[in-house]
């Protein structure tokens, strides 16, 4: 029987320069396919609000429902970890999110995931304090989509590069244990990596990070409109059947091949 990951191993896998592979998944049918297949990292998404209920933003989310489908998830999981969003909204201050957390992580996740650099430092701190492990997640934020006006790369200029990677080492600092980087260019996302010692997480963020994380359902072509962002890659085709499409998946992140040089920004 395979080990269960663990957020230590997390960190040797940046160490010994194995990648590492992850999607979301919202139910226990999935996530159990996931696990079968050797996903590492599991990521119950605020996403479920575009992908499961079908709003055009991820704001309409709750607590309620994170905790529910972390719930279904962790049924479904042996091995891989298992991480969980806090949604938008709940933890504007440390002790809410404090709570927030608790609630998803007695729900079954193993880490807990929130948006923002330098004004979430407090916020993690008070969570590591507690024990939780945290995720920070920086570049495009879809929880701030409102502010941002639409979905598009972050950090393309001199100046909002050199801020976010102060971000990502404040957020070391202040002790996140992963950090996920969305919708950033690639060179940047490697500076990045290069210059934090927890593991990053790239979602449209080129190949350089020490993982992936792609959402299930544009891994498996289901695309609302029918055209797929650019920084994904529908495994389903020619794979014959949903498993092997995430053996695919999980192959092309271990060996390098995915991102492509035609997903990244």
């Amino acid at each position: 029987m395979r080990t269960a990951i663990t957020v230590p191993e997390l960190r040797e896998f940046k160490r010994r320069g194995e990648k590492i592979a992850g999607l979301t998944a919202y139910d226990a049918r999935f996530a159990a396919v996931l696990d079968s297949a050797g996903v590492e990292l599991a990521l119950v998404g605020d996403s479920l609000g575009t992908v499961i209920q079908g709003h055009a933003t991820t704001v309409p989310v709750t607590l309620a429902h994170m905790a529910y489908h972390t719930a279904c998830v962790r049924r479904g999981l042996q091995r891989a970890l298992l991480l969980s969003d806090l949604p938008f909204a709940s933890y504007p201050t440390p002790s809410r999110a404090v709570a927030g957390a608790a609630k998803l992580m007695r729900a079954g996740a193993q880490m807990v995931k929130l948006e923002g650099g330098r004004s979430r430092l407090e916020t993690v701190r008070a969570l590591v304090a507690e024990g939780i492990p945290v995720c920070g997640h920086l570049g495009l934020l879809p929880q701030s989509i409102h502010r941002l006006g639409r979905y598009r790369v972050q950090g393309a200029d001199p100046q909002a590069a050199q801020r976010l990677l102060e971000d990502a080492c404040l957020l070391e600092e202040a002790g996140v244990d992963l950090l996920v980087l969305e919708c950033i260019p690639a060179t940047l996302a490697e500076a990045v990596t290069a210059e934090v010692s927890v593991p990053t997480i790239g979602i449209g963020a080129g190949p350089h990070c020490d993982g992936q994380v792609l959402v299930l359902h544009d891994l498996l072509g289901l695309w609302p409109d029918g055209t797929p962002p650019r920084f994904v890659k529908d495994f389903l085709a020619g794979a014959g059947g949903i498993e092997a499409a995430v053996r695919a998946y999980i192959t092309a992140v271990k060996a390098g091949e995915f991102p492509a040089d035609i997903h990244c920004y």
